[in-house]
């Protein structure tokens, strides 16, 4: 008990130390979406035992996943710290999970699981009195099954096959919660199905329903889950064994085919980059075969566009996940470094995008101006941002032969890179929208604007990323080695902003997505193919003549709050007081 007594004083001092500047904001902003979520999940007590249970079922799959999502999850305490003490993997394991309890998320899942005191309250005093163990041994399993997904994708990445299942699997279920509007549509019209009440998050509901053995079930679980993490812990002090089978060697004429060679080779063999490019993959097919469960097709053809936004998104710290590597690029000027990266990425990804993108088109027959034009436009975005993100945002990356224990933490800072992947959602979908609406305004000449678009963005982006890593270069190996951003106009610009412009710009460049994809573009798409009534869109449930409107209002906003948020961030700084 002394032992997880001192973990959890270790995590809040750490926590009280770290969370300061716009490590802040971000946990604040995470904060209130997750209070939201809550809130939303409590008031599902009141509707019933059914919705709460397929409730919590969404919530532990967010536990399970947001952590392989995110780089690794939370490791402010790694077990490699406590490695020289001796101490047994099951006491060190219920140290941890202790550890684990203090942070913003498990506050967060507690207070969603307050969902079972609202229901037994309307149950009885008795049904109250169990919802209270029931809230804490649900969360114990939620936090368990985080650790032990984690440990096991972990371990799945020390082998291809490992990786590539997991990314597979990892994307289809994160592709599931991203439609969760399909599923409670679906529940809307046949009922939660019998099988969360299968699932450990239906258990404390169970519990709270008069069925006393499901608490029973919750210890029991609790106490395996925590056996299965300490055998992981074990297992996870086992270094990783490098490939031994032999391999051509890597030929090439030029400066710049030797880079591409290198990329090609490294998409080839790093583990981490095989998982990201199959749940990229999973992710894109999954999310755009969802809807069929409505028995509607028409986002089967977006597959490919949506593979390559995810691609890029995983791709977001490509020189980061170098590590000091980058020295060598410093080292060699004039190899044309970032174009061989660029192409590199466009040879990996650009075939699976164009299979994915004919053969889904070819089933539902179209719209071929559409996505043809959005599609090119994607490749030459995306393949553009991904160099220029990763040098102008470069988030300090774990060197490849330093990833023991957890190969899914490739940077130190998994804040910085998640908010990174965001970013990059963002930008590369806004880079199809200039050919996606030519295409549906005047048809096929949107094909030739998406190619023209694409290589504009190909040869722009690479340019900016080039010139950026010529006169940065020095600054960002230093960051490389340091884990310590240098100073920038945008950071001091920001810090030198009052607290009103600091929330006011926090909140349009977090949030202006919402009204932009979503209410936005997402609605009129819709709106389009006569789907009304859906969800949380509001465009579908207006009137016949407010419907585009509404949307078109929607796009304005999301595309002001951007704006607000970049002019405050770029206006300029106030003189400095003597």
């Amino acid at each position: 008990m002394a032992v997880a007594l001192t973990m959890a004083q270790m995590k809040i001092a750490v926590l009280r130390h770290s969370l300061r500047g716009e490590r802040a904001q971000m946990a604040g902003t995470g904060a209130a979406l997750g209070a939201c979520l809550a809130a939303g999940t409590v008031y599902l007590g009141f509707q019933g035992a059914d919705l709460l249970a397929a409730g919590y079922a969404v919530w532990m799959l967010g536990w399970m996943l947001g952590p392989v999502f995110m780089g690794g999850g939370d490791e402010t305490l790694r077990p490699e710290y406590f490695s020289l003490l001796g101490l047994p993997p099951r006491r060190l394991a219920a140290g941890l999970l202790v550890a684990a309890f203090v942070g913003l998320s498990p506050l967060v899942s507690l207070v969603a699981l307050l969902g079972l005191v609202i229901l037994g309250v309307r149950l009885g005093v008795a049904n109250t009195l169990i919802a209270l163990p029931a809230a804490v041994l649900q969360l114990a399993v939620f936090v368990l099954l985080s650790k032990v997904s984690v440990g096991l994708v972990g371990l799945a990445l020390r082998s291809r096959a490992g990786a590539i299942g997991s990314g597979l699997l990892n994307g289809a279920i994160l592709a599931g919660l991203g439609q969760i509007w399909v599923f409670f549509w679906a529940f809307g019209q046949i009922g939660v199905p019998s099988a969360v009440w299968y699932l450990p998050s239906g258990w404390g509901v169970l519990a709270v329903q008069g069925q006393w053995w499901a608490l029973g079930a919750l210890a029991v679980l609790v106490f395996l889950l925590l056996g299965a993490w300490a055998a992981l812990l074990n297992r996870r002090a086992g270094a990783v064994r490098p490939a031994t089978r032999g391999r051509r060697p890597m030929t090439a004429s030029t400066p710049g085919g030797a880079i591409v060679a290198k990329e090609l080779r490294t998409w080839s063999r790093d583990l981490a980059r095989n998982h990201q490019l199959t749940f990229a993959l999973s992710y894109g097919i999954c999310f755009a075969a969802s809807p069929l469960i409505l028995g509607w097709n028409g986002m089967l053809p977006f597959a490919g566009p949506i593979f390559v936004v995810m691609a890029a998104a995983m791709a977001a710290n490509l020189y980061g996940t170098d590590g000091t590597a980058l020295w060598l690029t410093l080292m060699t000027p004039g190899t044309g470094d970032v174009r061989g990266r660029q192409l590199a990425w466009l040879s990996t990804q650009a075939p699976i995008a164009i299979l994915l993108t004919v053969a889904f088109t070819s089933i539902t027959g179209g719209p071929w101006p559409l996505i043809l034009a959005l599609l090119a436009a994607l490749l030459g975005g995306a393949a553009g941002l991904v160099p220029l993100i990763s040098l102008y945002a470069l988030v300090p990356g774990t060197d490849p032969h330093r990833r023991a224990g957890n190969p899914l933490r490739t940077t130190e800072d998994d804040g910085g890179l998640t908010g990174l992947a965001y970013v990059m959602l963002a930008l590369v979908a806004l880079t199809g929208a200039p050919a996606a609406l030519i295409a549906l305004r005047y048809g096929w000449i949107g094909v030739p604007a998406g190619i023209l678009t694409g290589a504009l963005y190909y040869w722009g982006f690479g340019r900016l990323a080039e010139r950026r890593l010529r006169t940065h270069g020095p600054e960002l190996l230093n960051t490389m080695r340091t884990g310590r951003k240098a100073e920038t106009t945008v950071t001091s610009r920001y810090d030198s902003l009052s607290k009103k412009q600091k929330t006011i710009a926090w909140w349009c460049l977090g949030f202006g997505a919402i009204p932009l994809f979503p209410q936005g573009i997402v609605a009129a798409v819709f709106v389009a193919n006569d789907m009304l009534r859906h969800t949380w869109f509001l465009a579908t449930y207006m009137p016949p003549g407010l419907r585009y409107p509404v949307a078109a209002a929607m796009i304005a906003l999301g595309l002001t709050m951007y704006t607000v948020g970049a002019w405050i961030l770029k206006s300029p700084k106030p003189p400095k007081t003597p």
